[in-house]
């Protein structure tokens, strides 16, 4: 309980991300759906973890120091909110996924590759930033001891995050049945404001660099999935019934 008690302390960003997920899932697929959306991505992203910081697989061969063990909770080596926040990335990701594919029939396996993709643009900006951990709150709880090409970070790092998002997301909707109809909006201001508050922290910390790179991959992203369904919204009004064609 003591070492429940200290994360809480000393990661309360990640537990309000996740509070903001459950009321987000709770009014998107209800509260049994937004459970199986948990039970399926935490398991994988914890194994993901573990096998990384032995084999290397699937995001790299990294290694966590340790330093708060003893004051947060660590699931063998593996700092618990750090597999904690796949759930809320990957959920976040899954809703802007069904609003860049909204009015498409798309299959199960789409939606999860485009959720997996969306939440690797997120970490895009969230990798880079946590490797300079010790120059904010974070703390140098990783490191990859071969350092990387994108700021530090190896791109096998990013296949990873597609890998497991996508598989992750792929197991919820092979469980539930589908992606219901339900509140997206929600998930996709989880998603805006888990970016808005990396980006805010990469600009306290002075990564320039990485702050234009992310901020400009998510402005793409944006523009491209609103125009998008502005195209599709115009499609499908020029054919329904009733309705003249120019």
């Amino acid at each position: 309980m003591d070492l429940v008690i200290g994360t809480l302390a000393l990661r309360p960003y990640v537990f309000a991300f996740l509070a903001l997920f459950l009321v987000a899932g709770f009014l998107d697929v209800g509260w049994r759906r937004t459970l199986v959306f948990g039970a399926a991505v935490w398991p994988l992203a914890w194994l993901a973890e573990f096998a990384s910081t032995r084999v290397g697989f699937p995001f790299g061969l990294y290694h966590y120091t340790g330093i708060t063990r003893g004051r947060e909770l660590h699931i063998g080596n593996v700092p618990f909110m750090d597999s904690l926040s796949f759930t809320f990335l990957a959920y976040a990701s899954f809703c802007l996924a069904r609003v860049a594919l909204a009015g498409r029939r798309p299959s199960r396996w789409l939606q999860a590759l485009v959720t997996g993709l969306l939440m690797t643009a997120l970490d895009v900006v969230i990798d880079p930033l946590a490797v300079r951990g010790d120059r904010w709150f974070l703390g140098r709880i990783f490191y990859y001891p071969d350092g990387g090409a994108y700021f530090g970070v190896p791109l096998s790092n990013f296949a990873g995050w597609t890998l497991v998002g996508a598989t992750g997301v792929g197991l919820y909707l092979a469980i539930a049945g589908g992606a219901s109809a339900g509140r997206v909006w929600p998930g996709v201001a989880l998603y805006y404001v888990v970016l808005g508050f990396n980006l805010a922290v990469t600009a306290w910390i002075g990564e320039w660099g990485l702050l234009a790179l992310g901020g400009l991959l998510h402005a793409i992203i944006t523009v491209t999935i609103r125009l998008t369904r502005q195209t599709r919204e115009k499609t499908l009004g020029s054919e329904r019934p009733g309705v003249q064609r120019a």
